[in-house]
């Protein structure tokens, strides 16, 4: 299957707020009637917010096309990865990349959002133990403070 997933590039990139209402309009117009299609559209658009409120509502509204509408599976996997990516959620993020990874070992979409999730997670790893080492430097300094005033 060739991989016409957007690149990482253009995945990153959000809708401008006129963009996002057209899609909402043709969501709320087709009502109870509303097409795999336009769910998958509105669903997309609201990945590419800026918006957590609206990422989520994306990430949830991918979930139901996922569980609903078998053929559109493929493409809910990358986007569900990026929603939850967008999220911070890299533990699904991550589980759902790798679904679409076994079925696509090549796909050079889900190999660079792999990479992108492995660099978020070493990235938030070493600020979260400088975190950690600065809290740890500021205790020892105040116990060693508190304890040369005795």
């Amino acid at each position: 299957m060739t991989d016409n997933l957007p690149s990482m590039a253009d995945a990153d990139t959000c809708l401008s707020d006129s963009q996002l209402e057209v899609l909402r309009k043709q969501y709320i117009r087709e009502g109870e009637y509303v097409t795999d299609q336009t769910r998958f559209n509105y669903a997309w658009g609201l990945i590419k917010s800026k918006n957590r409120r609206e990422q989520t509502q994306g990430v949830l509204l991918l979930t139901d096309i996922y569980r609903e509408v078998p053929d559109r599976r493929r493409e809910c996997l990358f986007y569900l990865a990026l929603g939850h990516f967008k999220l911070g959620s890299y533990n699904d993020a991550r589980k759902f990349n790798e679904s679409l990874l076994e079925f696509e070992p090549n796909n050079s979409q889900a190999r660079a959002l792999r990479q992108e999730i492995d660099d978020r997670v070493a990235k938030e790893g070493y600020i979260g133990m400088a975190i950690v080492g600065a809290v740890a430097a500021v205790g020892t300094i105040v116990l060693t403070t508190l304890m040369k005033r005795k």
